[in-house]
């Protein structure tokens, strides 16, 4: 069988077994819980990513090796969190982080969601990369401006997953969550827009 040569990051030679993702039968199948989400189309992801084919069907034999059901569900995901943060209480970061994921709001990943969101976080621009975090992760609510309160849930969420004490968490998590707040709230309204965000991160990057 053809070897093949991919990299995911500048640097990263990985050596693999061509094989085309269309070739797959289960891919092929149609997954009776979610079946618009299921069926990852190499073209499709090609167009819509910015991966190569080679790099789409290494990431989809990862996946399929670690969830032969085709999704990940939230207890699964949670549980690997939990196996990088042995120290710290990672449920509620990781439930952000899966939700972020979670593309089509449907209680489960896909490849499909995988792929997408992986092209942003891995090849796409620094505003592109803000701009997730700032719709998927920090924007708890979705309304289009994180508040102080959202922003103390993140920070709090990222304190758990770290093991930070919890005689000092609530003290050092609320000066923590103003400061950097204060930062990005340019106008002082007591709200930050993504204009904000995205203004306060560029200028320090």
């Amino acid at each position: 069988m053809m070897s093949e040569t991919t990299s995911l990051s500048s640097g990263d030679k990985i050596d693999m077994h061509s094989s085309t993702l269309m070739d797959d039968p289960d891919l092929l199948g149609t997954h009776p819980i979610f079946p618009s989400t299921y069926r990852p189309f190499l073209d499709e992801l090609c167009s819509t990513t910015k991966f190569t084919k080679s790099e789409i069907r290494f990431l989809y034999r990862g996946f399929k090796q670690e969830c032969p059901g085709g999704i990940v569900q939230e207890d699964t995901f949670k549980d690997i969190y939990a196996k990088f943060f042995p120290y710290g209480n990672s449920s509620v970061y990781a439930h952000l982080v899966f939700k972020a994921f979670d593309i089509t709001s449907c209680g489960a990943i896909t490849f499909k969601d995988m792929v997408l969101t992986l092209s942003i976080l891995l090849r796409g621009s620094n505003r592109e990369k803000l701009k997730w975090i700032f719709s998927r992760l920090y924007d708890l609510n979705g309304n289009g401006y994180i508040t102080k309160l959202e922003f103390f849930n993140i920070i709090s969420a990222i304190h758990d997953l770290v093991g930070v004490s919890k005689q000092v968490e609530d003290r050092k998590t609320k000066d923590h969550a103003d400061k950097i707040f204060n930062k990005f709230d340019i106008n002082r309204d007591g709200i930050v827009t993504i204009e904000e965000f995205l203004e306060s991160c560029l200028k320090v990057s």
